[in-house]
């Protein structure tokens, strides 16, 4: 009999199951696809390390997650600076003066300030959509290069059927300073995430290829307690109806070239273009190699089966996430936590400050 099955290994999962075995727990991990750490697993081709789910970069104004990762993996020092390209002309992200002056000439805080402020006026009263919301924060002209055809890619909808409010806040810098995040503490790990959670799980016993909702008979008796870190609804096998996600499709090509893009994350802001960004993966750890790896986005309509990966946050998968969320306080010996099991967009670093609160709440 194991302490603790824990269903899934990803960063909650494994953070979890690394912390109980410290612990002389003894504890089983499962995980229904065929290597371990969630979307964070990384393919290595060539020496580059893809990020196979899409680019994930850590960081984290929490000091003790930052403490806590690094006694398992060093970290490089990548900083996110994200470039848009629109219609072919290219623009840094996020919003700060050297878009300002890609965008309109301009060489100072004020001028850029007093152009955003007189495009704002294009809307009068208060926003009805997301697009009169973006408008009237940032303007214009940012609103129609930069927002409105990725906006509209991601949710495949217009952004007047958007309600306003998906975006609360865009940020908007008047320095020239093109890291995307505010964190003290950002970077990859050196060699890979793979590394992470292999230290994360050393010592471990994990079996791969085994789906805990078609094989429930079989594990759910195996330990005295169960971390479930998968869909919350699929527990339930769908049984107040189905939560609802947005998909996500990936196309990887290596080319016989050294550097194709000169960035690791390109973001393609007209609608007519297919893909959201292009992430070569080799500029996450500063690759040398002679060839390279990339990878387009494609935004897709999620079906039952794919994989999950950003909630619908709208009223009605709310109020039924709520529902979920009732029924699994009442099953007595399953934990639920992590971004499926909360119906929940997570970061990295929140996702490894949650799976902690539950060590100090279940172990400590």
């Amino acid at each position: 009999m194991y302490d603790y099955l824990i269903v899934g290994s990803g960063l909650f999962g494994s953070v979890f199951a690394h912390e109980a075995t410290a612990r002389g727990k003894k504890v089983l991990v499962i995980e229904r696809r065929d290597h371990t750490g969630g979307n964070i697993y990384c393919e290595n081709k060539d020496g580059i390390n893809i990020h196979k789910y899409g680019a994930h970069i850590f960081h984290t104004s929490v000091e003790a997650v930052w403490q806590y990762v690094n006694q398992f993996v060093t970290f490089n020092n990548y900083v996110n600076s994200p470039v848009a390209n629109y219609q072919g002309k290219l623009y840094n992200l996020p919003f700060n003066m050297n878009t300002f002056s890609e965008l309109w000439g301009v060489v100072t805080p004020a001028q850029a300030a007093a152009k955003i402020a007189a495009q704002r006026t294009a809307i009068k009263g208060e926003p009805k959509n997301l697009e009169e919301q973006a408008i009237s924060l940032v303007g214009t002209d940012i609103y129609t290069k930069l927002i409105k055809g990725y906006t509209e890619k991601q949710w495949d909808r217009s952004c007047t059927e958007l309600p306003a409010f998906i975006i609360k806040r865009l940020p908007v810098r008047y320095t020239f300073d093109n890291n995307y995040f505010n964190d003290p503490h950002q970077g990859i790990p050196v060699g890979g995430y793979n590394k992470l959670i292999e230290k994360l799980l050393a010592g471990v016993e994990v079996r791969l290829g085994v789906d805990f909702n078609e094989h429930r008979d079989e594990y759910a008796k195996v330990a005295k307690k169960i971390i479930y870190t998968g869909p919350i609804d699929a527990y339930f096998n769908y049984q107040l109806g189905q939560l609802e996600y947005r998909g996500l499709r990936f196309e990887t090509e290596r080319l016989e070239e050294k550097n194709h893009q000169g960035v690791a994350v390109m973001n393609y802001t007209e609608r007519a273009v297919p893909y959201t960004r292009i992430i070569e993966h080799k500029h996450f750890e500063f690759g040398q190699q002679q060839v390279t790896y990339v990878t387009k986005e494609y935004p897709a309509a999620w079906h039952p089966g794919e994989e999950a990966y950003y909630p619908v946050n709208n009223e009605q998968n709310q109020v039924l996430y709520a529902k979920y969320a009732d029924l699994a306080k009442k099953e007595g010996n399953v934990i639920f936590g992590g971004r499926l099991a909360e119906y929940k967009y997570y970061d990295m670093d929140k996702v490894i400050e949650s799976a902690l609160g539950l060590v100090e709440r279940e172990l400590e």
